[in-house]
């Protein structure tokens, strides 16, 4: 995937630098503004607001299929953020080490949202033995619909599902590094910009998690993952 930067008004590696600034610090974009100006970059809070909006997404989606492989026992659970007012949910995966699989913004919390966020986490990742939930009935009825689709598809041996509370503390725990992230700024107007925020602060923590290349610094690994 081939991110386009044509007919930006700043050098590539600019844009990138502020994005990722903004997604892995606690800055606000006002602030942001006056950082990029101490650097000799003059642009306003809505024009970074506009870049973050547009490529933080796009960087993370490039980055799906490139990340490191990751443990084939999973550990899945939602958590809640604010969008223009309303709660809706966020979909995170980990592996049993803490390894960042997949994420997935949705205005519902049901079985066809938790069906969606499996098949797309198993789409990047493989197919795993085992996946550790809290009871949701929703997210039950998700790996059930999986198990039927991967019997469908000649897959002999279904996923196993542990429905253990406890077992999911470190997914619970993962949460923490999104939540702190997010809680000072003033809120998501749109569902859209939220997904791709929330993207981008998930790609920047799996770059903290060495999912890529480590041997780069991490705002290296960001420019190159964008292609």
């Amino acid at each position: 995937m081939t991110i386009s930067f044509k007919g930006a008004h700043f050098p590539k590696d600019v844009i990138l630098h502020a994005v990722f600034f903004y997604l892995r610090y606690g800055v606000s974009y006002r602030d942001l503004e006056e950082i990029m100006a101490e650097r000799g970059v003059d642009l306003d809070h809505a024009t970074l607001n506009r870049w973050v909006g547009k490529y933080a997404g796009l960087v993370a989606e490039a980055a799906r299929y490139r990340k490191r492989a990751v443990d084939r026992s999973w550990r899945m659970d939602e958590t809640y953020v604010k969008v223009k007012g309303e709660w809706v949910y966020l979909y995170r995966a980990i592996d049993k080490f803490g390894k960042t699989l997949d994420f997935m913004l949705s205005k519902r919390r049901n079985k066809a949202a938790a069906t969606k966020f499996f098949a797309r986490a198993l789409e990047a990742n493989g197919l795993p033995c085992k996946i550790v939930i809290d009871k949701s009935g929703a997210n039950t009825a998700g790996i059930k619909a999986i198990n039927k689709m991967l019997k469908g598809f000649g897959c002999p041996i279904p996923i196993e599902m542990v429905r253990r509370k406890y077992l999911n503390n470190i997914i619970e725990q993962d949460h923490r590094f999104i939540k702190r992230r997010i809680r000072h700024m003033l809120g998501f107007k749109s569902f859209a910009s939220a997904a791709s925020v929330l993207a981008g602060i998930e790609l920047v923590n799996m770059i903290r998690k060495d999912q890529f290349t480590p041997g780069l610094r991490p705002f290296q690994q960001f420019v190159q993952l964008a292609g």
